[in-house]
């Protein structure tokens, strides 16, 4: 059976509170901590990006995975906010994890999807034989333009996974996907910022996508939310990742650990890797856990999974998720907009 040998997370250390974010732009913070369950989120410094995020948990991906790297013969990065237009991030990730030449390698782009995109190509690929591992990351420093409603919520972080055959600490049983052509959200070349449809990305956007996405996976693999003793799906914000939740009848219990919005924001990539890291930072031997993902444009992927005893022997190899979380330096609107580039010379 193929699935995770390995995984990582990665989260940088500064952050800003709503509260600080509403006081430039003269907004009610409280209103917008409740509406949008989120407090504060995390801020990329000057010299982080999509790749060196990407660097990092990859290398605690690997360090929980006890393999030589150079048994990666696929890489996939899915972002929307790779560091160069035309110069590929995993290449850069490949040679700094010492991964052998002897690959294929490519960005993914499907707005917060692309991660687990490249989740879905790497099972074919490893249960195919055509390669022994694969490193999948998802990140992001995700773009709010000033005094938009993104700028509450889009934030940084990301997480990587190796997908193999052999001694995985937690087995990929299914996978289903939904896509249509749903234009809630884009960015064109050139642009500093993304545009998105307001209120139209909620029911004939996310809600539709992760909804069906989620309703299929359980169909296929003729299941019910009471199988599962974890559930988590992407998280623009914590009041649409707990309607979806409510929605599909998971209880709170289920969905709670894979919550992260509240506190470090939308990671967009990295969301659901993030997510999903931070369950199997707690989850025990044969526990079954319903991921679904989601990306503007508009698709969702879902995945069910099992944990195997390898959770055991690897869990401590590495950073827990949350313990990186957990890491953190505020700091003020002035030296926010700084880090993201908001300040135009």
């Amino acid at each position: 059976m193929v699935g995770i040998v390995g995984y990582g997370a990665y989260v940088p250390s500064y952050r800003i509170k709503v509260e600080e974010i509403a006081k430039v732009w003269g907004d009610d913070p409280v209103a917008l901590s409740r509406g949008l369950v989120v407090n504060e989120k995390s801020v990329p410094s000057s010299d982080e990006d999509t790749a060196t995020i990407g660097v990092t948990a990859a290398r605690y991906s690997l360090a929980r995975a006890q393999i030589d790297p150079k048994t990666i013969g696929a890489v996939y990065v899915g972002s929307e906010s790779h560091p160069y237009a035309v110069k590929p991030t995993a290449t850069i990730i490949a040679e700094a994890v010492g991964a052998t030449p002897n690959l294929t390698a490519a960005d993914l782009e499907f707005a917060c999807k692309a991660g687990t995109a490249g989740i879905q190509m790497s099972m074919g690929l490893v249960e195919s034989g055509m390669v022994e591992h694969a490193l999948v990351i998802g990140a992001d420093i995700s773009q709010g333009a000033p005094g938009d409603a993104l700028e509450y919520t889009a934030s940084a972080g990301g997480a990587a996974y190796i997908i193999g055959k052999n001694n995985v600490l937690a087995e990929i049983e299914d996978t289903y996907s939904f896509t249509t052509d749903t234009p809630d959200f884009y960015r064109r070349e050139g642009q500093d910022y993304p545009s998105h449809g307001g209120r139209f990305t909620g029911e004939p956007a996310y809600f539709k996508h992760v909804l069906s996405a989620a309703k299929g996976l359980l169909e296929k693999t003729d299941s019910k939310v009471e199988d599962y003793d974890y559930a988590c799906f992407h998280q623009p914000n914590g009041k649409f990742y707990l309607r979806a939740g409510k929605k599909l009848g998971f209880t709170s219990e289920q969905i709670k650990q894979g919550l992260l919005t509240p506190n470090i924001g939308n990671t967009y990539s990295g969301a659901v890797p993030l997510a999903l890291s931070n369950i199997l930072d707690v989850a025990q031997l044969g526990d079954k856990i319903f991921v679904v993902s989601y990306g503007s444009g508009a698709g969702s992927d879902g995945f069910t999974l099992t944990v195997t005893e390898e959770i055991e022997n690897k869990r401590d190899l590495a950073p827990k998720t949350q313990e990186i979380i957990d890491k953190k330096t505020y700091v003020d609107y002035a030296v926010y907009a700084k880090l993201k580039g908001k300040i135009k010379m």
